[in-house]
């Protein structure tokens, strides 16, 4: 894929559960992992219909950062199984931040294995303020803020990562920082789901006289 487009699920902004403060979230499509119990299904096709030009995005990024930026995160999907295109979007978020005087961090999420991403990604390790790596295990639950399993740490890869993300390495949370976004066509959540919690959002929305059509965490 050219680096010059990306293909993107969504992004949305303000983000306050995918990391401290006020962040841009997106989310990459394109998965071939398919951790069982994933939340996020719907990014997992490699749909050509998702591809959007990267230089639009950032305008995007710029416009919604005029209310306060702290950070920008980058889920998914996987976002290294478009290694150009995330670079590219690293580095133009690095080129903002240095032009702008704006101090907002770079969090990733990846499903692969730490060794492997220091092995065959260095350069965008080198881009990134903090990272959470690892596959999600649905059989390792931890109350670990921002993480979905107990196997997947919270890696500062920058002095900046190292200031804003080392009080958060082992906290824990008992209730788990969640969004609930309502546009024209669906409902959305932001967050880490804790075990269970989707299926009783499910259930407690059928309850409510509200059926959820197509949803995320059903293939």
């Amino acid at each position: 894929m050219p680096s010059e487009w990306i293909a993107l699920n969504k992004a949305h902004y303000p983000v306050t559960a995918l990391g401290p403060g006020r962040r841009i979230g997106l989310w990459l499509q394109g998965c071939a992992l398919a951790c069982p119990g994933c939340v996020s299904q719907d990014t997992w096709s490699f749909a050509p219909d998702r591809l959007m030009p990267l230089p639009l995005l950032l305008a995007w990024c710029r416009d919604v950062a005029k209310d306060g930026l702290d950070g920008v995160t980058i889920s998914g999907g996987e976002p290294f199984a478009q290694p150009a295109a995330l670079l590219a979007l690293l580095q133009a978020l690095h080129d903002w931040r240095a032009a702008s005087g704006l101090n907002f961090d770079l969090l990733g999420y990846s499903g692969l294995p730490w060794p492997r991403l220091q092995a065959e990604f260095p350069a965008i390790l080198a881009r990134l303020d903090a990272l959470i790596p690892e596959p999600f295990h649905a059989h390792q639950p931890t109350r670990l803020l921002w993480r979905g399993s107990a196997n997947q740490p919270l890696l500062p890869l920058s002095p900046l990562g190292e200031a804003r993300y080392a009080p958060y390495r082992h906290r824990e949370s008992e209730r788990r920082p969640f969004q609930v976004v309502v546009d024209a066509e669906r409902v959305w959540g932001i967050g880490i789901p804790g075990p269970g919690d989707l299926e009783r959002l499910e259930r407690q929305s059928a309850e409510r006289g509200v059926r959820l059509g197509t949803v995320s965490w059903r293939g």
